[in-house]
């Protein structure tokens, strides 16, 4: 990927991509960018989780790591009795977010920052496809303060590979979750819902 999408601040060269991105009959308009994940287009991942997470989806949702906003727009349009809010440490996919729920005509706040530190408040939902490749210091630090985040009977849905770490993720999970749940499995993504966080 070159850059890594994770740095606050991008050093690559711009080149901004328009893409319409067709999802469960619906088609949305995006604009992405070099230095930003999965700036070709919607990745299999993010796309699984969305297809787990959509039809539960109430109350105040934090799509984080939002990269341009693609989760947050889809889940905006989908939920609109829905508060979203999206962040992410990158300031380039944070600018994309934001033009991303204008050309959508979602209502949704955009914090740039690294990780929940950066949002105030409790949600009803935390959706996370996690930065792989920061390392595991980083992934497994969002898990811990998503689980610290959320409501009584919020959850945090992730997805994750299973050549990258999905076994010793759920482990690591069911540390500070009571309930963490296989929802969805294909082409080696696993989507996991935890819920009745222990902290």
């Amino acid at each position: 990927m070159g850059e890594q999408y994770f740095s606050p601040d991008p050093a690559a060269p711009s080149r901004p991509l328009a893409l319409t991105v067709a999802f469960e009959g619906r088609e949305y308009r995006f604009m992405t960018d070099a230095g930003v994940f999965s700036g070709d287009g919607l990745d299999e991942g993010t796309e699984l989780l969305l297809t787990a997470a959509l039809p539960r989806l109430s109350g105040r949702v934090l799509d984080l790591g939002c990269g341009w906003g693609a989760v947050g727009v889809i889940a905006g349009k989908r939920c609109p009795a829905c508060e979203v809010t999206l962040c992410d440490v990158n300031e380039r996919a944070c600018e994309l977010a934001r033009e991303n729920l204008a050309r959508n005509r979602v209502e949704a706040r955009v914090f740039c920052g690294d990780g929940l530190g950066a949002v105030e408040g409790d949600f009803d939902w935390i959706l996370l496809n996690p930065p792989i490749r920061a390392g595991k210091q980083t992934v497994y630090r969002l898990f811990r303060d998503s689980a610290a985040r959320l409501t009584q009977s919020g959850r945090l849905a992730v997805v994750i590979r299973k050549q990258q770490g999905a076994a010793s993720a759920k482990a690591y999970l069911e540390t500070l979750f009571q309930n963490v749940a296989l929802v969805l499995r294909k082409k080696g993504y696993h989507v996991y819902f935890c819920e009745e966080a222990r902290v």
